[in-house]
C-alpha cells in the first residue's frame, strides 16, 4: 500500500541562507463549486442537523461515478456537517466529503468538498486519510463537476491553504502546480 502524499510538480525554493532546494507542493484535494440545482433551503427529516444539505449532490455524484463504471456506495453517508461518497476509481477506496457554505455580503454560496483516502478510525487518527490519494480519484471528481450542466466556478485548493482561509490560490484543475 502506498502511504506517500500525492504531490504536484516540483519547484525550486531558496531557504533563508540562500541555498536552493527542490520542494514539492501538496496536491489540490479541496474543491468548491457553485450550483443552484441542489437543495439549500429545505430541511429533510433525516438530516442530523438543520443545515445538513448535500444529500442530493452526493446522490448525483454517485450516479455520475456509476455511469463512468466507477464502483461507489449506493447511498451517501451522512456527517453532522454534510455528506460523503465512498468510491474506488483505482486501487484504493476514496471519499468525497461534501458540505454547503452559504453566501454573505462578500462571498457567494458554494458547495465544498475534499477528497480523502478511505481509512479506519485508528488509521485516520494517524493521518492516513491524507496520504496516498490517487490522482485518478481527483481527476474523476473534476471531470464530473466540470462537465455538470448545472455546475459552475469549479476551483481546486491545497488543503493547508484552504484551511488557513487562503482561497486566492484556487485553480481550475486539481493537478495545477
Amino acid at each position: 500500500m502506498n502511504d506517500t502524499l500525492v504531490f504536484s510538480a516540483p519547484q525550486l525554493k531558496r531557504d533563508p541562507l540562500g541555498r536552493v532546494h527542490l520542494a514539492m507542493q501538496a496536491t489540490r484535494t479541496v474543491v468548491t463549486f457553485q450550483s443552484g440545482a441542489f437543495n439549500t433551503t429545505e430541511r429533510r427529516p433525516y438530516f442530523i442537523n438543520d443545515a445538513c444539505y448535500g444529500d442530493d449532490v452526493a446522490r448525483w455524484i454517485i450516479g455520475e461515478l456509476n455511469s463512468r463504471g466507477i464502483p461507489a456506495d449506493s447511498e451517501p453517508g451522512q456527517e453532522d456537517f454534510g455528506w460523503y461518497v465512498t468510491y474506488r476509481p483505482g486501487k484504493a477506496e476514496h471519499q468525497l466529503v461534501l458540505g454547503y457554505r452559504p453566501g454573505d455580503d462578500r462571498d457567494p454560496a458554494v458547495w465544498l468538498g475534499w477528497v480523502e483516502r478511505h481509512a479506519g478510525a485508528l488509521s485516520s487518527l494517524l493521518g492516513a486519510r491524507h496520504r496516498g490519494i490517487e490522482p485518478v480519484a481527483l481527476e474523476v471528481i473534476h471531470d464530473i463537476l466540470s462537465r455538470g450542466e448545472s455546475i459552475s466556478r469549479v476551483r481546486w485548493y491545497r488543503k493547508t491553504e484552504f484551511d488557513a482561509g487562503n482561497e486566492a490560490n484556487g485553480s481550475t484543475r486539481p493537478d495545477a502546480a
